[in-house]
């Protein structure tokens, strides 16, 4: 019985080990890449800064919810400590309206009411369509919109419930990925995004919203919608313009083709908008962590540390060009087979198993989370410049005052490919533009989060310049910045 007994307790505590969430590593080896080339003493490691010791919002992808692809209680406490203010949801009208007239919100209400609690802003979109009416769309990504009036009219109402429910708890957004739908026209696609935002602002006056939610960057249809949106009158109601835009090199979403280029997207959104909004937002864009699965670059060989570089290169991209950026996920999400996406999606920051419970933390989490406890001295866009002559195309540089201070802090990374497992640094002389009043300088691997000392003997200021010599770069970005402003430790 004794034996018996014994048993058990050993099968209970072995099941109950296997369920418990893997601990988050704060020490200074958290991320195990060995970056070499690097002749700097290393001072120490960045410290991670919690959601309340952040101030600038960046956003955590939380997506599918809606359709049970992942599951908010394995992975909310990995919030907080991740540093990120915002969650990116779908608002579920399928999941919520399954009988006509009848409202359930309770799934809702709790991720919101849960995230609000944790001090972090979900940002709700209006997808996707609702089966139970004729016409009234689809429930899954790249489905039809209500298309019907009877359709449209359930629409309302849902939209109606939905406003008034989390009227000042949240952010909005609009049908995500609308194009993918080739029966969606510009048309239809402003039309929705008009009457819903109506809808929205009727009940939450206050409330922010972002339209469009773009899968591409095609910037001849992108023109047509801001012109359509300009043209109804409601352009300037919106807060953000949001898009995504998925490229194997991070970069190729800026420029690399003038007619996918995010930079003409925002020349477009200054010719047409009358004020300040709406700015640009980045919805959601993220990486694989293993190739050949499933979902945008899944036909590229990807590893936890190309997708760590991946999602760095591209968040710190929009943010050198003073754009709102996110990561697209929080955590790995399985698919429906009636969905668009057949097999597992691993652009989580978290792995998941069978049961969407967490089994693994990404190296692309830590990396995420160091971001995040550098974003506030990254605060006033000073602008892109070319920090070498030699390598002048092949780096991305951007230059930034910190707010509280005013000493200049500088980003740069190679962009020659796409991320590659390669952690060899190459030695450039660097001139970092205006960066004299940096008295004490650092370089900061953000991937690892380690710190490290840039002697005296490398450095020179000529005409209000900072100067290193054989500084290293690699193709993950680096931070170079007066040592008063990092916080790390020994």
């Amino acid at each position: 019985m004794k034996r018996k007994m014994f048993a058990a307790l050993c099968a209970a505590a072995c099941a109950a080990s296997a369920l418990a969430s893997p601990k988050i590593d704060t020490s200074n080896d958290r991320v195990k890449a060995k970056l070499g080339n690097v002749p700097y003493e290393m001072l120490g490691v960045l410290v991670p800064k919690n959601v309340s010791q952040v101030k600038t919002a960046l956003t955590i992808g939380g997506e599918t919810l809606d359709r049970d692809y992942a599951d908010y209680d394995a992975y909310k406490e990995y919030l907080i400590p991740l540093g990120f203010k915002k969650i990116r949801l779908q608002g579920g009208w399928a999941k919520t309206e399954k009988v006509k007239g009848v409202y359930d919100f309770a799934w809702l209400d709790h991720i919101v009411d849960d995230a609000n609690s944790r001090g972090i802003i979900p940002w709700v979109q209006t997808s996707y369509g609702n089966p139970i009416y004729d016409g009234g769309g689809t429930p899954f990504l790249s489905g039809g919109m209500p298309m019907s009036e009877e359709g449209k009219a359930a629409w309302d109402r849902w939209v109606t419930e939905l406003a008034k429910r989390y009227a000042g708890k949240v952010e909005w957004e609009m049908w995500n990925e609308p194009e993918n739908n080739r029966k969606h026209t510009d048309d239809i696609i402003v039309e929705n995004n008009v009457r819903t935002a109506k809808i929205i602002l009727k009940y939450d006056p206050k409330g922010k919203i972002a339209a469009l939610s773009l899968a591409s960057i095609r910037v001849e249809r992108f023109d047509s919608l801001i012109k359509k949106l300009s043209e109804s009158g409601m352009l300037e109601k919106f807060e953000w313009v949001t898009y995504h835009g998925y490229t194997p090199r991070p970069e190729d979403a800026y420029s690399g083709d003038p007619n996918r280029s995010v930079d003409k997207m925002l020349e477009i959104l200054a010719k047409y908008r009358k004020g300040a909004k709406p700015t640009l937002r980045q919805g959601e864009n993220g990486c694989p962590s293993k190739g050949f699965l499933g979902g945008a670059l899944s036909k590229y060989p990807w590893t936890e540390y190309t997708q760590a570089k991946w999602d760095l290169r591209r968040m710190m991209g929009d943010w050198g060009r003073g754009i709102e950026t996110s990561v697209f996920s929080i955590s790995d999400m399985r698919y429906a087979a009636t969905d668009a996406i057949k097999i597992i999606n691993v652009k989580g920051l978290l792995g998941t198993d069978e049961k969407n419970q967490v089994v693994k933390i990404k190296i692309a989490y830590y990396a995420a989370q160091n971001l995040a406890s550098i974003i506030d001295i990254l605060d006033i866009q000073r602008g892109k410049f070319a920090a070498s002559e030699t390598f002048a195309e092949q780096i991305d540089a951007f230059a930034y005052s910190d707010k509280e201070t005013g000493l200049p802090v500088f980003t740069l990374w190679f962009v020659d490919g796409r991320p590659s497992n390669n952690y060899m640094a190459i030695p450039v002389d660097i001139t970092l533009k205006g960066g004299a009043a940096i008295k004490d300088p650092v370089w900061v691997d953000v991937l690892t989060g380690r710190v490290f000392q840039i002697p005296a003997s490398v450095v020179s200021r000529e005409g209000g310049d900072l100067k290193v010599k054989n500084m290293p770069v690699y193709d993950s970005p680096v931070m170079v910045s007066d040592k008063s402003l990092v916080d790390f430790k020994k």
